[in-house]
């Protein structure tokens, strides 16, 4: 029996609002529990430090403000980014100069020995200094951030942070708490994809999950401060270049927070529908963080964890890269031939076919696409690194042409390409299915191409290149 048009049009809209109504009814449901349970607390219970709670909640009314709160959300990423940035340089630098005396060592060792140039040449140049680029770039700058973000965490912030974007993953389909995850992925986006262990929604877990990679972890970062420094550093003062690039990168990041949910939003109308889950954020109390436990904790939990999985992946990724650098057809390397075959596509993108060879063969790692860059542009048969962002600038611009436009398309694909192959490693091990993983892939993939193309003609078309 079919019903009347009037009928079967009020089913549709009251179908339609059901969402809707759902959630306000739910978010009625639990302000009455907690008015009434403060209510009943006000008049049983004396706590102990009534002046802590009214600081606590004007500490929050400018936190979680509309108008103050994501400012400083905004400030203190920059200013986390800087300090990670800045604090980073030093330890960095002495840490890869350690590394490649080892390095030394090692080559004097195999000459010593008569050992043959190909197993000199694919255990030391290949995967030894594969290992050496991704411990010294990795290791400071995650034992800086990680720490921040947990310090972040332990005063109480962070949940502040969940509660600013909340309504903003709620339009998107998602879950609150993917805020909390996707800062963690920040300092790297296998660790992120861990934290979404916290979305108790299959559904909003995958979500989480599929668009982590949006934002740029701490291996991508040098990449992108490099660039950063060179092509919009360098157009302003000396004093101000460092400033100014970070600015940049935070630029980029809320680029990427942009993408993230409107990837989130598509993906929870297409192949992922569904209502969102109920998110009741009971915020906690500020309190002083335990430094030492702070450290000891994201040391062991997070940076060792995470660095030891990314090792594992290099080791391997070198041995290849230096093989593929190595082996000629007729007088061409392979690793040059790949990059001829690829250039014409990536013309279209804005890039060349070294560039996006380095993406490719940077799958493994993020950390060694910049040093697989420059080896290809030198025609080099090991992965190097140039010792000054001048010397970077002059290979870049003075040698291979690059332009602003070819810079600004070459970050844009560090934002929104592949995950690395830890990243992809962690996904399957924690969704137990391929085409998951796959999907991990394609998303960012499809969305840095998208992007890469408009942003190139139109700039072009415009004639501003």
């Amino acid at each position: 029996m079919s019903l009347p048009s009037s009928l079967g049009q009020l089913v549709e809209e009251a179908q339609r609002l059901s969402g809707p109504l759902q959630n306000t009814i739910r978010d009625s449901i639990v302000n009455s529990i907690y008015t009434t349970a403060e209510s009943i607390a006000a008049g049983a219970v004396t706590t102990g430090d009534p002046e802590r709670t009214d600081w606590d909640r004007k500490i929050d009314n400018i936190l979680t403000s509309p108008v103050w709160g994501f400012p400083i959300m905004l400030g203190l990423l920059v200013l986390v980014f800087w300090v990670t940035i800045t604090g980073a340089n030093i330890p960095s630098a002495m840490l890869a100069e350690g590394l490649f005396w080892i390095e030394a060592r090692l080559t004097d060792f195999f000459m010593a020995v008569n050992a043959p140039a190909w197993l000199h040449g694919f255990l030391v140049l290949g995967v030894y200094r594969s290992l050496a680029w991704v411990v010294s770039v990795m290791l400071p700058p995650m034992a800086i951030f990680f720490p921040m973000f947990t310090l972040l965490e332990d005063s109480g912030y962070l949940p502040r942070v969940a509660f600013n974007l909340d309504r903003f993953f709620k339009k998107a389909g998602a879950h609150g708490k993917q805020a909390l995850t996707m800062s963690m992925g920040f300092g790297c986006n296998a660790a992120g994809i861990i934290a979404c262990r916290v979305i108790d929604s299959p559904r909003e877990r995958l979500i989480a999950t599929l668009t982590n990679v949006f934002v740029p972890c701490n291996g991508r970062f040098p990449t992108l401060i490099a660039l950063a420094m060179i092509f919009v550093g360098g157009s302003v003062a000396l004093s101000l270049a460092g400033a100014v690039a970070t600015l940049a990168v935070a630029g980029l990041v809320v680029l990427g927070i942009a993408i993230t949910l409107f990837v989130s939003w598509l993906l929870s109308k297409t192949l992922l529908k569904g209502t969102p889950s109920s998110f009741t954020l009971e915020l906690p109390p500020y309190r002083r963080p335990q430094i030492a436990q702070v450290i000891l904790r994201s040391m062991l939990d997070r940076t060792i964890f995470v660095l030891t999985r990314a090792m594992i992946i290099a080791a391997p990724a070198g041995g290849i890269i230096w093989i593929l650098a190595n082996t000629h057809i007729g007088d061409t390397s392979i690793l040059a031939a790949l990059a001829g075959w690829l250039d014409p596509f990536a013309q279209h993108m804005g890039l060349d076919g070294f560039i996006l060879t380095a993406f490719i063969l940077g799958l493994p790692a993020n950390e060694i696409v910049l040093p697989i860059l420059i080896m290809s542009y030198v025609s080099g048969g090991a992965m190097m690194e140039l010792d000054s962002l001048a010397a970077l600038r002059q290979l870049l611009v003075d040698q291979h042409g690059w332009t602003w436009l070819t810079a600004l398309c070459t970050m844009i694909f560090i934002l929104c390409h592949w995950p690395c192959g830890t990243t992809l490693f962690t996904i399957q091990k924690e969704q137990h299915r391929w085409r998951w993983t796959l999907l991990a892939v394609a998303i960012p993939t499809a969305m840095g191409i998208i992007l890469c193309i408009t942003v190139n003609y139109l700039a072009q078309g415009l004639g501003l290149i």
